[in-house]
């Protein structure tokens, strides 16, 4: 194992072995529903400064094996929304946000999975595309072009490398934009030496970054954007901002 993957990936302190879960452990546990054990242990690690929680060996894990043991034809099981409900809810907060501002909008979903929420945004009215990293491998991202709006619902928990995604991001964005992502704020619900039962600490989910509020705000100052909550599942990343998007602070 790589020592330094003992050092926390949001800002390089040291991290301590938190907890031990089964690999089958997912969001459905939330709804009462609990996977048969694989006995595959998933060891999470914990920083001792920002609290950032974080699935260390599956950090390492392939793109290929992400699709053979998480997302297969059996994910749908454990997110049931992910095809159609979320995606779809997703673009109605969107479109509610910003009806009045479409003409001002350049908007990309990232981590778009199959592309309705842009889908449904562009029937709306709005100029909208997807991408997802993960999916669209054909795809360069220095070609893709700068948007002032862009979306990253149920990305943050996903990825392993979390620098590279706020790099990809900031690449992304215009100078004048704002980013809105979702991810559940870990505070209060991972505690020292207790057990890790919070139900979105879902390895079967790929849910392998869990973040505290510390981790986030530490996270977004170390790329030089200001960050910010709506709720703990809410956020919003920008340098300053955009006129278009005042209104959104009151």
């Amino acid at each position: 194992m790589d020592s330094s993957r003992h050092n926390c990936p949001v800002c390089s302190n040291p991290t301590f072995l938190f907890d031990v879960v089964d690999f089958s452990k997912s969001c459905e546990e939330k709804n009462g529903k609990f996977l048969k054990l694989s006995g595959e242990p998933i060891y999470y690690y914990c920083c001792e400064v920002c609290n950032f929680l974080f699935a260390k060996e599956m950090y390492l894990w392939s793109p290929e094996k992400f699709k053979t043991k998480i997302y297969n034809k059996d994910y749908i099981d454990v997110d049931p929304d992910y095809l159609k409900l979320r995606p779809q809810n997703n673009a109605n907060i969107i479109s509610e946000m910003f009806k009045n501002q479409k003409v001002d909008i350049k908007h990309l979903d990232y981590g778009g999975g199959n592309g309705l929420l842009s889908k449904k945004l562009k029937e709306d009215g709005f100029d909208s595309k997807s991408y997802d990293p993960f999916t669209d491998l054909n795809i360069n991202i220095n070609n893709i072009g700068k948007f002032n709006l862009i979306t990253a619902f149920e990305v943050f928990e996903h990825v392993a490398d979390v620098k590279k995604l706020m790099n990809n991001l900031k690449l992304l964005l215009e100078d004048q934009g704002l980013i809105l992502f979702s991810t559940l704020i870990s505070d209060n619900k991972i505690i020292k030496n207790q057990r890790l039962t919070w139900w979105y600490v879902a390895p079967r989910n790929g849910h392998i970054s869990i973040f505290s509020r510390k981790s986030l705000s530490t996270l977004s100052r170390n790329f030089e954007l200001n960050f910010g909550s709506f709720d703990n599942g809410f956020h919003i990343l920008c340098k300053k901002v955009p006129s278009w998007a005042s209104h959104l602070i009151k």
